[in-house]
């Protein structure tokens, strides 16, 4: 008889794997309600289109999409961003400003499959739409942190290099460059750290031979790690632009500064996202030792809402995802055992004590406290073995003899203690005993 295997890049989530998921996405819900953000979902199916005009035709090959029963071409969602912002825009004037939305959701993209890349993932997004200002960069930063060292990760694990495409731009018009030929370069600027000097093979290929002079410039910008050699860097051009830009990094570095987040913050303008929608400030976290993918990115991406149809109204996020997450925390020793004892094990002489037993134990669950027992009449012996292997606290020990009494003996599990407990007060006691634990 023929089996059927997980889809390639899908995943299962046994009982064991899916703790370990459920653990990632419990903090990061947590850190995302410490900062006052609220959550929401949206469907997981959309109609193509929407991805056709955030990124154009291109995308279409990165994702599942399909013509739908209705004859609708529809996607498979490949990232949050171009959701949420219709779920804004159709109710922008009801809603309280600055709005500080989150998600975890599953997303799906038709690529090569990698280590810390599948085609089906788990992202936590974050976002904060109508506010202009920095202050938008320093809330997301923060959180972004947040999220990571919530699990017990510092600056010697991760970093978040930051960068600005307004910068860019505003510099490479001050080096003589015009718009098309500014996001070619940025495009080689993208693809600079994976590809050497063949990143700006497609520059040349539409402008001609590179100038030593302004390839010497650009990579000698991409160099910078720190505000003043920035502030060095852009010295010698008068460029309203760039000076008023300078105020905007001064400001926040000095915001996460005052956050005491400034160790985990590096200056780095080779991070300048391949995503052209992005209008400013520009992020990604990655692990020190390098040996990852990028573990987050994001930024501000002011012009999104109106190219989809929608007024125009500001807008920073960002997105971790799971896959390559978790595998830092495996890394780091950071991912925890999480065994889920019962609290509870009752142990039941036979079919009569079971009618007697399933009472008590229904009412203790209805409470919220985890009780186990055997769905078959076993031996007394196995029973208790089974009770002290399950890591339950107390055991509840239901006999013929207990029965005949009106009474359940209760076994502490630690100390081995027993004492008898009438029928009535058994669920008081066992609500008693881990109120004091």
């Amino acid at each position: 008889m023929a089996t059927f295997q997980t889809l390639p890049g899908f995943r299962e989530f046994y009982p064991d794997a899916l703790a370990q998921r459920n653990h990632i996405f419990r903090l990061w819900r947590q850190a995302a309600h410490a900062y006052g953000f609220a959550e929401y979902d949206a469907p997981v199916l959309e109609p193509l289109d929407l991805y056709r005009t955030k990124s154009g035709d291109e995308i279409e090959a990165q994702l599942f999409s399909f013509t739908d029963k209705g004859g609708r071409e529809v996607a498979l969602r490949p990232e949050m961003t171009p959701t949420v912002c219709p779920l804004v825009g159709e109710k922008v004037n009801a809603l309280k400003r600055p709005i500080k939305w989150f998600s975890i959701a599953e997303f799906y993209r038709y690529e090569r499959m990698q280590k810390g890349r599948g085609r089906c993932f788990n992202q936590f997004n974050a976002d904060i739409f109508g506010e202009a200002g920095i202050e938008a960069e320093t809330e997301l930063i923060g959180l972004l942190t947040q999220c990571l060292c919530g699990f017990g990760l510092t600056d010697q694990d991760f970093y978040i290099r930051l960068s600005d495409r307004n910068l860019w731009f505003y510099y490479l018009e001050a080096l003589g460059l015009d718009e098309a030929r500014s996001r070619a370069m940025l495009t080689a600027v993208d693809r600079y750290e994976k590809l050497g000097d063949d990143a700006f093979k497609d520059y040349r290929t539409q402008f001609g031979e590179l100038d030593p002079t302004l390839k010497e410039n650009v990579l000698s910008f991409l160099s910078i790690r720190s505000l003043p050699e920035l502030e060095s860097a852009l010295a010698p051009y008068a460029l309203e632009k760039l000076t008023a830009r300078l105020d905007e990094w001064r400001r926040l570095l000095t915001n996460l500064q005052a956050m005491g987040l400034g160790r985990f913050v590096e200056v780095d303008l080779g991070v300048v996202r391949g995503l052209a929608y992005y209008t400013g400030f520009v992020f990604e976290a990655f692990d020190r030792k390098g040996e990852l993918r990028a573990l987050a990115g994001g930024g501000r991406y002011d012009n999104l809402m109106g190219k989809l149809g929608y007024a125009d109204l500001p807008a920073v996020g960002f997105a971790i995802g799971d896959m390559t997450f978790a595998l830092l925390l495996e890394q780091r020793g950071l991912t925890p055992s999480l065994v889920h004892p019962p609290d509870v094990y009752a142990v039941i002489g036979g079919a009569k004590e079971r009618l007697e037993a399933f009472g008590d134990i229904q009412q203790i669950r209805s409470a919220g406290y985890r009780v186990d027992y055997p769905l078959k009449d076993l031996a007394f012996g196995k029973q208790f073995k089974a009770a002290a292997e399950s890591g339950a606290k107390l055991a509840l020990i239901y006999g013929s003899e207990e029965i005949a009494k009106g009474v359940v003996k209760v076994r502490d599990l630690g100390d081995r203690s027993e004492q008898e407990v009438p029928r009535a007060q058994v669920f008081d006691h066992v609500r008693s005993y881990f109120s004091g634990h």
